[in-house]
């Protein structure tokens, strides 16, 4: 018999319920986030000789246990957050607690058996990290650069910037030079936040060069896809999280959220959108196929192929979605097939 190790994990505390084929709770134990913690859940579930352990995919919270399970050889496999909530309302158990939302993790997993599995870290967990960093940076600078539109706009009404310029040295320089005319508090606080945006500028664009330059070296096929620059294809490598814990193409479009999900009955074929999956990968396909729209002769023809047949656009679109997904799949597991086979090469 099977036994899924369902794992509902927090920064302190883990809680881990096993459960059988059909379902049935089976016992729990809560250990401590902790690697003494860890092997504790590890000599508690040894009494199961077939067993795989389920995981919410939690990023941060989940990461120290997997690589430890991994480690130890035992089967892990990532559970999606959104698949959560539909397995608790489904249950008979009311509330929630953490033993509750374990049994829902091990349920989600038998369920859904063409869940990804998960690998022990790479290259992409790097690459991600620094795509994370960099998205963080981001994201400061444009807190910035609204504040500081704001300051300008109180000294000074025509003291405005053109929209997307406030990352350009030269107008960064301009404004210093033009807030000299003024004096005050409001002045200070826009060149001290002109000079923080300069100093965020210069390190996101040192993050681009150096993330390129890792994926050229991951995933060399992957920037050679038409509409694929290189922060798109460092978010689809990082995403991913090693292209070959999938089983199939299928299993990748369905994990990404390209995948059609039917709605039609009688003789009327319908699809909606698929709004679980990953996101951040399902907008890095989207980027994709939105460029493809305007300089690939192959995605254009595909796009007016569809609309000829009366779909509307954001069908032809999803339909251009799920094929890049395809494509994108293939390149993967050609780059990383390259790459394991260079490695003894290089090695010797």
């Amino acid at each position: 018999m099977m036994v899924v190790l369902g794992v509902d994990a927090h920064k302190r505390t883990h809680t881990v319920v096993a459960a059988d084929e059909a379902g049935v709770s089976l016992g729990e134990v809560t250990v401590a986030a902790t690697t003494a913690g860890h092997l504790r859940a590890l000599r508690w579930a040894a009494r199961w000789d077939e067993r795989r352990w389920a995981l919410e995919d939690c990023r941060h919270l989940s990461r120290r246990l997997e690589a430890e399970l991994l480690g130890a050889g035992e089967l892990v496999v990532r559970v999606p957050p959104k698949m959560m909530a539909g397995v608790r309302r489904s249950a008979r158990t009311r509330g929630k607690s953490d033993p509750i939302d374990a049994l829902a993790v091990a349920r989600a997993a038998m369920r859904e058996p063409g869940l990804p599995v998960a690998r022990l870290e790479g290259p992409a967990r790097e690459i991600r990290l620094l795509v994370d960093y960099r998205e963080g940076l981001v994201r400061e600078r444009t807190g910035l650069q609204n504040r500081l539109r704001w300051r300008l706009h109180e000294l000074d009404p025509e003291l405005d910037p053109a929209p997307g310029s406030l990352d350009r040295y030269v107008v960064l320089d301009g404004l210093i030079e033009a807030l000299d005319a003024y004096g005050g508090v409001v002045a200070e606080l826009a060149c001290r936040e002109i000079t923080r945006i300069r100093d965020l500028t210069a390190e996101i664009n040192q993050l681009e060069r150096h993330i390129a330059a890792r994926v050229g070296e991951v995933a060399p096929s992957l920037l050679e896809v038409p509409g694929c620059g290189a922060l798109t294809a460092a978010k689809l490598v990082g995403e991913a999280a090693d292209i070959t814990r999938f089983h199939s193409r299928d299993a990748y479009a369905m994990w990404a959220g390209v995948a059609p999900i039917p709605v039609w009955s009688s003789n009327t074929e319908r699809f909606r959108l698929n709004r679980g999956g990953n996101r951040q990968t399902n907008a890095a396909l989207h980027r994709i196929a939105i460029t493809q729209m305007r300089i690939h002769p192959g995605a254009r023809k595909l796009i007016t192929k569809h609309l000829s047949a009366g779909k509307t656009k954001t069908e032809a679109l999803r339909i251009l979605k799920r094929r890049l997904a395809d494509v994108v799949y293939r390149t993967m597991i050609k780059d990383t097939k390259q790459l394991s086979q260079a490695a003894p090469a290089r090695a010797a």
